[in-house]
Protein backbone atom coordinates (compact mmCIF):
# COMPACT_ATOMS: atom_id res chain seq x y z
CA UNK A 1 0.00 0.00 0.00
CA UNK A 2 2.98 2.64 -0.26
CA UNK A 3 1.19 3.89 -3.54
CA UNK A 4 -1.49 5.37 -1.05
CA UNK A 5 -1.30 9.36 0.17
CA UNK A 6 -2.92 9.90 3.62
CA UNK A 7 -4.26 13.35 3.41
CA UNK A 8 -5.70 15.04 6.94
CA UNK A 9 -7.43 18.08 6.19
CA UNK A 10 -10.83 20.77 6.57
CA UNK A 11 -13.71 20.29 3.42
CA UNK A 12 -12.40 24.29 2.61
CA UNK A 13 -9.09 23.07 1.76
CA UNK A 14 -10.57 20.18 -0.50
CA UNK A 15 -11.51 21.38 -4.84
CA UNK A 16 -14.42 20.45 -6.00
CA UNK A 17 -13.06 17.17 -7.44
CA UNK A 18 -11.82 16.07 -4.87
CA UNK A 19 -14.84 16.86 -2.77
CA UNK A 20 -16.70 14.92 -5.40
CA UNK A 21 -14.71 11.64 -4.95
CA UNK A 22 -15.33 11.84 -1.30
CA UNK A 23 -19.21 12.32 -1.51
CA UNK A 24 -19.26 9.73 -3.98
CA UNK A 25 -17.15 7.12 -2.47
CA UNK A 26 -19.40 7.66 1.07
CA UNK A 27 -22.33 7.60 -1.61
CA UNK A 28 -21.39 4.21 -3.04
CA UNK A 29 -20.68 2.38 0.46
CA UNK A 30 -23.66 4.07 2.52
CA UNK A 31 -26.52 4.29 -0.30
CA UNK A 32 -25.55 1.72 -2.60
CA UNK A 33 -23.87 -1.22 -0.74
CA UNK A 34 -26.00 -1.17 2.06
CA UNK A 35 -28.99 0.18 0.04
CA UNK A 36 -29.81 2.28 2.35
CA UNK A 37 -31.40 6.00 1.32
CA UNK A 38 -29.98 8.91 4.37
CA UNK A 39 -29.08 12.32 4.15
CA UNK A 40 -25.30 12.07 4.02
CA UNK A 41 -25.15 15.98 4.33
CA UNK A 42 -25.65 16.04 8.02
CA UNK A 43 -24.26 19.55 8.55
CA UNK A 44 -21.47 17.87 10.30
CA UNK A 45 -18.70 17.90 7.41
CA UNK A 46 -17.78 21.65 7.75
CA UNK A 47 -16.18 21.84 10.88
CA UNK A 48 -14.93 18.35 10.53
CA UNK A 49 -11.35 17.17 10.39
CA UNK A 50 -11.17 14.82 7.64
CA UNK A 51 -8.75 12.04 7.02
CA UNK A 52 -8.70 10.43 2.96
CA UNK A 53 -6.60 7.53 1.07
CA UNK A 54 -6.04 8.48 -1.86
CA UNK A 55 -5.10 5.85 -4.85
CA UNK A 56 -4.26 8.20 -7.48
CA UNK A 57 -7.81 10.25 -7.95
CA UNK A 58 -9.69 7.56 -6.22
CA UNK A 59 -10.28 7.90 -2.79
CA UNK A 60 -9.73 4.15 -0.97
CA UNK A 61 -10.78 5.22 2.75
CA UNK A 62 -12.14 7.52 4.66
CA UNK A 63 -13.53 9.03 7.91
CA UNK A 64 -14.16 12.69 9.64
CA UNK A 65 -13.45 13.09 13.11
CA UNK A 66 -16.05 15.46 15.21
CA UNK A 67 -15.26 18.26 17.29
CA UNK A 68 -16.53 17.68 20.72
CA UNK A 69 -20.06 18.96 21.72
CA UNK A 70 -20.77 19.24 18.35
CA UNK A 71 -22.36 16.00 17.51
CA UNK A 72 -21.64 13.95 21.07
CA UNK A 73 -20.28 15.72 24.32
CA UNK A 74 -16.81 13.59 23.15
CA UNK A 75 -14.83 13.72 20.22
CA UNK A 76 -16.30 11.49 17.53
CA UNK A 77 -14.79 9.63 14.68
CA UNK A 78 -17.81 8.34 11.80
CA UNK A 79 -18.67 8.17 7.88
CA UNK A 80 -15.88 5.53 8.57
CA UNK A 81 -15.30 3.41 5.00
CA UNK A 82 -13.08 1.59 2.90
CA UNK A 83 -13.74 1.51 -0.54
CA UNK A 84 -14.50 -2.12 -2.07
CA UNK A 85 -11.50 -2.84 -4.26
CA UNK A 86 -9.39 -2.01 -0.61
CA UNK A 87 -11.12 -4.12 1.72
CA UNK A 88 -9.21 -7.28 3.39
CA UNK A 89 -6.20 -5.18 2.85
CA UNK A 90 -5.70 -4.22 6.35
CA UNK A 91 -6.42 -0.38 5.40
CA UNK A 92 -9.31 0.09 7.40
CA UNK A 93 -7.32 -0.87 10.29
CA UNK A 94 -4.30 1.28 9.45
CA UNK A 95 -7.16 3.94 8.82
CA UNK A 96 -8.18 3.97 12.77
CA UNK A 97 -5.12 3.34 14.27
CA UNK A 98 -3.49 6.41 12.73
CA UNK A 99 -6.43 8.27 13.28
CA UNK A 100 -6.00 7.27 17.68
CA UNK A 101 -2.78 8.08 17.23
CA UNK A 102 -3.03 11.55 15.97
CA UNK A 103 -6.31 12.48 18.02
CA UNK A 104 -3.99 10.52 21.36
CA UNK A 105 -1.21 13.18 20.39
CA UNK A 106 -3.04 16.25 19.57
CA UNK A 107 -6.04 16.07 22.02
CA UNK A 108 -4.52 13.68 24.82
CA UNK A 109 -6.33 12.77 27.95
CA UNK A 110 -9.90 12.66 25.73
CA UNK A 111 -12.32 10.31 25.02
CA UNK A 112 -13.18 9.55 21.30
CA UNK A 113 -17.22 8.24 21.10
CA UNK A 114 -18.40 6.34 18.01
CA UNK A 115 -22.20 5.57 16.77
CA UNK A 116 -20.60 1.72 15.39
CA UNK A 117 -22.52 -0.71 12.99
CA UNK A 118 -22.98 -3.61 16.00
CA UNK A 119 -21.25 -6.03 13.38
CA UNK A 120 -18.29 -4.31 13.85
CA UNK A 121 -18.39 -4.09 17.61
CA UNK A 122 -15.09 -6.64 17.91
CA UNK A 123 -13.21 -4.85 15.42
CA UNK A 124 -13.70 -1.55 17.18
CA UNK A 125 -13.05 -3.11 20.48
CA UNK A 126 -9.84 -3.82 19.49
CA UNK A 127 -9.32 -0.86 19.19
CA UNK A 128 -10.04 -0.30 22.70
CA UNK A 129 -13.48 0.93 22.34
CA UNK A 130 -16.27 -0.55 24.37
CA UNK A 131 -20.01 -0.92 24.32
CA UNK A 132 -21.77 2.09 25.82
CA UNK A 133 -25.68 1.92 24.47
CA UNK A 134 -27.92 -0.50 23.51
CA UNK A 135 -28.49 -1.50 20.36
CA UNK A 136 -30.34 0.84 18.20
CA UNK A 137 -31.76 1.23 14.57
CA UNK A 138 -30.20 3.97 12.17
CA UNK A 139 -30.97 3.82 8.75
CA UNK A 140 -32.40 0.12 8.99
CA UNK A 141 -29.05 -0.93 10.53
CA UNK A 142 -28.39 -2.03 13.92
CA UNK A 143 -26.05 0.05 15.81
CA UNK A 144 -24.25 0.77 19.12
CA UNK A 145 -22.43 3.47 21.07
CA UNK A 146 -18.99 2.91 21.52
CA UNK A 147 -16.60 4.96 23.99
CA UNK A 148 -12.76 5.04 23.75
CA UNK A 149 -11.02 6.12 26.89
CA UNK A 150 -8.13 8.29 27.09
CA UNK A 151 -5.52 6.41 27.29
CA UNK A 152 -2.93 6.57 30.19
CA UNK A 153 -0.06 8.55 29.91
CA UNK A 154 3.29 6.55 30.27
CA UNK A 155 4.19 6.73 33.93
CA UNK A 156 7.68 8.61 34.35
CA UNK A 157 10.86 6.85 35.52
CA UNK A 158 12.13 7.58 38.65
Amino acid sequence: MSSLRWQWCTLHELSAAELYAVLAARSAVFVVEQNCPYQDADGYDLDALHLIVWSGAEVAAYLRVIAPRAKYEERSIGRIITSQSFRGTGLGRELIARTLARLDTGYPGEQVRIGAQARLQAFYESFGFRQVSAVYMEDAIPHIEMLRAAPTPPSAST
